[in-house]
């Protein structure tokens, strides 16, 4: 069995998923064999502080060193560890590269948005929707907003953004960005009428599963917007108490909430598509690329 694995170092999280890669009918294909997700909000120091403090940095090491471990028990093959806008924006990112590799043997990269943005976009999601309409492709995160917009099943233009939950709980986001990514997604969709989206992440995951939309059914901006006005009339305690949230998904649910219903709002769309894959999926599906095809 070849496996492959995914670390992606994120604002809010940090994820290590492992999967068994088989070939069927002439291609390559995977499955989720193992996903583990750590809380560890390096954001929050890296966008208040432009540094990682050496409490989270002994935590991400530590992290760094399970995941190794658990690579190395499940015969990993292949494997490509990404950090994303927390790390490309503490001054102390590049230092600690250094010490995960020193400590866990893990070879991490620090990439930028665009890259960030392919390899979100690696997933081909376009290729199971109907090629013959355009979408507008939103990956929030924790520190930034991955826009893409789809004509045809091709990719016209992409940008990523310092827009992001987390960014926005520590009010970090600023308004000149909010109003550079307005004008950007005016542009480059003024000319496409019936723009549907398509959105990735942990929190549009987690709302779509709330909503109790079929498999594959599109979230209406109607129903969107009345689960964001749910979710803000309850307190945090409430939300993770009563909602049954878990801590670090109640507070950055709501801020995600706003970026995709003000994106949905600024083009006309309607309904957004939201399929289960995000960042780790596209290294594992960028992997099978290079390593196989």
């Amino acid at each position: 069995m070849l496996r492959y694995a995914a670390i992606d170092i994120g604002s809010n999280a940090v994820r290590l998923l492992i999967a068994d890669i088989s070939k069927q009918d002439g291609k390559y294909k995977y499955k989720k064999n193992t996903l583990i997700r750590v809380p560890l909000r390096l954001g929050d120091d890296a966008f208040l502080d432009q540094h990682i403090s050496d409490k989270k940095s002994a935590d991400l090491v530590k992290t760094m060193i399970a995941f190794k471990n658990l690579m190395d028990v499940y015969h990993v093959s292949e494997y490509l560890a990404c950090a994303t806008s927390a790390m490309r924006e503490a001054q102390n990112g590049e230092d600690i590269v250094k010490l995960i590799k020193k400590e866990a043997d893990i070879t991490l990269e620090i990439i930028e948005g665009q890259r960030e943005a392919n390899i979100i976009y690696a997933n081909h999601i376009e290729e199971a929707l109907d090629e013959n309409k355009n979408y507008l492709y939103i990956d929030v995160g924790g520190g930034s907003t991955e826009l893409s917009v789809f004509v045809k099943g091709v990719p016209e233009a992409s940008r990523s953004f310092n827009i992001g939950t987390i960014r926005m709980l520590d009010n970090q986001d600023k308004e000149e960005t909010w109003e550079e990514m307005k004008d950007w997604v005016k542009e480059h969709t003024k000319a496409y009428k019936h723009l549907a989206g398509i959105g990735t992440g942990g929190n549009i995951n987690k709302l779509f599963r709330m909503s109790d939309e079929k498999e594959n059914a599109p979230l209406s901006l109607q129903k969107l917007n009345s689960m964001y006005n749910k979710l803000t009339s309850y307190s945090l305690k409430e939300r993770i108490h009563v909602l049954g949230l878990n801590p670090d998904r109640a507070d950055v649910i709501i801020p995600a909430c706003e970026i995709y219903l003000t994106l949905m709002k600024w083009t006309g769309i309607k309904q957004i598509y939201v399929p289960k894959v995000g960042m780790a999926d596209g290294i594992i599906k960028l992997l099978i690329e290079e390593k196989l095809d």
